[in-house]
Parts: C-alpha cells; structure tokens; sequence
C-alpha cells in the first residue's frame, strides 16, 4: 500500500484496529529516555519479533496509519519506548529516503538490540506483506493469460493511476506548501518525467543541491575543519548511485539486485516515488516486464499491507522466480536498512542543519513532480477507452472527496473490470 506524505510528528494517531499482539502488560523497567545507550532496557527480543509480526500482518491503512499503531502500542500502552525516542525515529524517517513505516519499526529494533536488533525486526515486518505478494505472483505467471485475470486488471489500472496521482498532489502540497521554488522543481520533474518517459535519477540529487545553494550556501573555503554533517545527505544518494550506474541488462540476479538497491536509495517522501524509477528501469530499460505487467505489479504493492514498495518482489518473482522475488526484496530494503543504523542518533543531533533540510526538501519536491509525471504516462497505457476514463475519475473523486482507503478502490476496480470487461 502507499506511503504516503508523513503529517506531523505531533498528529494523533488515525483509528486504529485491534493490536496485534495483544493488550499486554506494560513493560516493567524504565521506558527509557532519548538518551538510553542503544541495546538497553525495553521488551524481550521474542516479544518485539511478535508484536511486528502481527503489525506486519494486520497493518492495513497506509504508513500513517501504521505508524499510529505503533506510537499507539510501544509508547502509550507499553512503554516500551518514550515519546522523543519515538519521535526521532520520525524524524529521521522523514529525512533518510526509504518508506516511512518501515523507517520507524528498523528504528524500534536499533533502540532495543542496535543493528542486529534494526535487521530482526524488518524481517517480520516485511515478511506477511512478501508471501503475498509471492503467492500472487505465482498464480499471476500462471493464469495471467486467462480472461478473467485480464479483466480484473482492466479495472484495477485506472484506479492505480488515481491514486498515484493523489499520492503526488498530497506531497507536493505537504512538502512545497508556498515556496515557489520548490513548485517550480515539481514542475520541472514532472514535465521532463512525462516528456521523455524516463526517470532521470541525477535529477533528484539535482533539486537538493539546488535548494542548498539557495537557502544555505556553502562558505568560501578556509583552513577551518568542516562540520562532519556539512555535506552527509547529498553523499549518500551520490555515492549509492554512483556504486550501481552500471547495471547489466538481462533479467540476471546480479543485475535486479544492483537495480533494485539503486532504486531503493531515491524513495524521497512516499513509497509512490519509486514508481517512476522502477519504469524507467523495469520497462524501458531491461524490458523485464510489459507496460501492463508494470501496472499490474503496483496494484499489488497496493492492496497488500506493508510498504508499497514490496512491490519489488512481484517484480522480481515474474523476472527470475522465487530467487527473484528474494534479492529483489532484500536488494531495495537494504539502502532503507544503511538509511536507520548507520546515521542512526549521530544523524539525529543534525536534523535541523540547514543544509540536510535544503536537500531533504528539494528531493521530496522533485519525488512529487516525477510521480506526477510518471502518472501521465502511465495512464497512457491505462486509461485507453471511455469506461477506463470513467473509472480513473471516479475514482479520484472518491480519494480525494470521501477518502477512502486504497486497497479499498483497487478492489473495486477489480469488480467493474469483471463487469465491464467480461466476454458476452
């Protein structure tokens, strides 16, 4: 399901559905505090393992939601961690790129058991969400050519567009708010994203180095030492990019796995913005898959729970099967997993250092814009008669009027692509 834009770190947590792992008994030491060394105090290992398995497994209602859930159980009924560690996690989820649910259940894990505890944490976090998905993508290989399968998808296409142009006005809105620059960069991206059908990735890196010299610019150089955090964000994208700009082509396991960490490390603001990367490199470039098996794939990381981005392994099982699905899946969470533990509280102390939020912002802006335009031209595709037309409005109005849920529109699309598209 869809990351979406992240609210405020002091929103209330939206409804929440039944805990997981039950109305246990809080903890009994010390919550601890933003300042407890990590690997100290808080839950049991197995206790927090079941806890996000049940998470994993139930966290239906987009990153928000799951993150109100989890602010909900490990804050206010357990304590097993404070508000400002919680909040932190946030914070550095809404900084590093990666999916923002899944940013804050690896922070859990590095409070409580350091790195190792961040890994043991995602992976039953991650794990309901990708037997899912695997097990849909089996049956999916082999019946995609049957009628029904084609016209459950007839309606689901529409749909997918719809929400992922809400996804893209709803960042846009939340990271740009009145600064004209930052719309003038979602401009930019979309129209260079729908012109030319790619996804250029130096443009993200692009945006945020523009915003840097615009609202913090660097000093002329001295003899003085530098501020280690001086340059720390645009580093790593920079660095992850230049380490994978050679991908083979060829559905090999070495290749979907430089590919998919590539595109693991330019998630900025939604899950949604991976989108036009995986396109670009899915369709375009490796021909892995076809247009329609594209948007197939996203409706997928659409309607299960967990981060819309598991959406990797659909890919990945219909390019090399079950071995596909798994380094597809590990390839694209292992930038989000460096993204936790390495900054990890270092990272933290240096939030507000002008330049990390200049580049932070311009990234997100330009995410907002090429989601936008990989809509376009996803919708080409999508959208090619009246009922589709008719669909993908209607369904944008119920999003953006009645808020409903996404796996909620893609189901329905389902149903009228069953009635709309049936042989008579």
């Amino acid at each position: 399901m869809p990351d979406s834009p992240t609210p405020p770190a002091n929103q209330p947590a939206p409804p929440q559905p039944p805990d997981p792992d039950g109305d246990a008994a809080r903890n009994g030491g010390d919550p601890g505090s933003a300042e407890r060394p990590v690997g100290t105090g808080g839950p049991g290992l197995w206790a927090l393992l079941r806890y996000f398995l049940g998470l994993g497994t139930w966290g239906f209602g987009g990153p928000i939601a799951t993150v109100g859930y989890m602010q909900r159980d490990l804050v206010e009924r357990r304590g097993w961690l404070d508000r400002q560690e919680f909040l932190n996690g946030v914070a550095l989820g809404q900084t590093m790129p990666g999916p923002l649910a899944a940013q804050v259940a690896m922070w859990v894990g590095y409070l409580q058991r350091g790195p190792l505890g961040a890994l043991l944490v995602a992976v039953p976090f991650i794990l309901p969400s990708f037997v899912l998905v695997v097990a849909v993508a089996a049956v999916y290989v082999r019946y995609q050519g049957l009628q029904v399968v084609q016209s459950l998808f007839y309606g689901i296409a529409p749909g997918v567009m719809a929400i992922i142009a809400i996804a893209a006005v709803k960042l846009a809105r939340l990271t740009n708010r009145r600064d004209l620059r930052l719309w003038a960069i979602s401009a930019v991206l979309l129209a260079v994203t729908a012109v030319t059908g790619a996804e250029i990735a130096w443009l993200f890196v692009a945006a945020g180095l523009v915003m840097i010299t615009l609202d913090a610019p660097p000093k002329l150089p001295t003899f003085r030492r530098r501020s280690p955090a001086a340059g720390i964000l645009p580093a790593l994208p920079l660095a992850t990019m230049g380490a994978t700009v050679g991908v083979a082509a060829g559905g090999t396991l070495l290749a979907l796995a430089l590919f998919f960490a590539k595109a693991g490390a330019f998630i900025f603001g939604s899950g949604l913005a991976i989108v036009p990367f995986l396109r670009e490199g899915v369709v375009n470039q490796h021909h892995w898959l076809t247009p329609r098996q594209f948007l197939d794939a996203v409706a997928m990381g659409l309607i299960t729970p967990g981060p819309v981005v598991i959406t990797a392994a659909f890919i990945g099982y219909l390019v090399k099967g079950l071995a596909g699905a798994l380094v597809a899946t590990t390839a694209i969470f292992t930038p989000i997993y460096l993204g936790v533990v390495l900054p990890g509280r270092w990272f933290l102390r240096h939030t507000d250092q002008p330049r990390v939020k200049a580049f932070v912002g311009g990234a997100t802006a330009a995410a907002a814009g090429a989601i936008g335009g990989a809509t376009i031209v996803l919708s080409r595709r999508a959208i090619i008669d009246l009922p589709t037309a008719v669909l993908a409005l209607a369904s944008l109005g119920l999003l953006w009027r009645f808020k409903i849920k996404e796996p909620l529109i893609v189901l329905g699309g389902a149903v009228a692509g069953i009635l709309l598209h049936w042989p008579t």
